[in-house]
């Protein structure tokens, strides 16, 4: 029987995590930092973690623990699940019914730059745990805030090659609908209807690699013009 072939796009998150863990970590995922009400587990399609972390645990399996401080030891994890929050407001944003409906599925930091530094400091705790060739899954979602295109998983990915985790595969969930404010109504930029799966492997060897290769095309480009 032909072996189904791995698309990088699906309306199902439960199957993208599913690919993944079919292609990198086919032991399964051993600690989900951010596991909140176990969504991507809850069909029984993708195994659950045997280990649970949240800052607010919300099931009684579930550790409390900051995603940037996790009470496990170094390189102790073979494939790690983070699932952050993408949104940073104190406005008027949380006011309104869509607003709070998504900061309370979601998680809401005050400032863009807090955001950030949590991404930052999480993504190291990542690499931390992680076994050498281990896998981490990075779920993430691109925004526009205050009318500023944050393009949110082009960060994440430089941040993760900075500190040694080599990106594998980016996989695209695809929404079959938005929750949408109705008081937003001159449009300065594309809804986004998609967020995105990262998968990373911690090999410092493979992120020097690509960045020797990207940097002599850089080099290679720069030399071509000077003539």
């Amino acid at each position: 029987m032909k072996e189904q072939i791995i698309s990088s796009v699906s309306y199902r998150q439960e199957e993208i995590i599913s690919n993944i863990l079919r292609l990198y970590a086919p032991n399964g995922i051993d600690a989900d930092l951010t596991y909140s009400k176990g969504f991507f587990y809850k069909s029984g399609e993708v195994p659950q973690p045997k280990l649970k972390f949240d800052i607010a645990p919300q099931t009684a399996d579930t550790v409390k623990a900051d995603s940037r401080a996790v009470p496990l030891k170094n390189n102790s994890c073979g494939c790690v699940m983070f699932d952050p929050p993408f949104l940073a407001t104190k406005g008027q944003s949380l006011a309104t019914d869509v607003g709070n409906h998504i900061a309370r599925r979601f998680g809401v930091f005050p400032t863009e730059p807090e955001l950030f530094e949590y991404y930052r400091k999480s993504i190291a705790e990542i690499k931390r745990i992680l076994k050498e060739n281990g896998i981490a899954i990075i779920k993430c979602q691109d925004k526009v805030s205050s009318r500023k295109q944050y393009i949110s998983h082009n960060y994440i990915i430089n941040l993760a090659n900075e500190s040694g985790l080599y990106c594998e595969d980016i996989f695209v969930l695809l929404a079959y609908n938005r929750l949408l404010s109705s008081k937003h109504t001159n449009q300065k930029h594309a809804r986004k209807y998609h967020s995105y799966f990262l998968v990373f492997r911690k090999n410092q060897k493979l992120t020097d690699a690509v960045r020797r290769n990207m940097d002599g095309g850089i080099h290679q480009t720069e030399s071509a013009a000077a003539h």
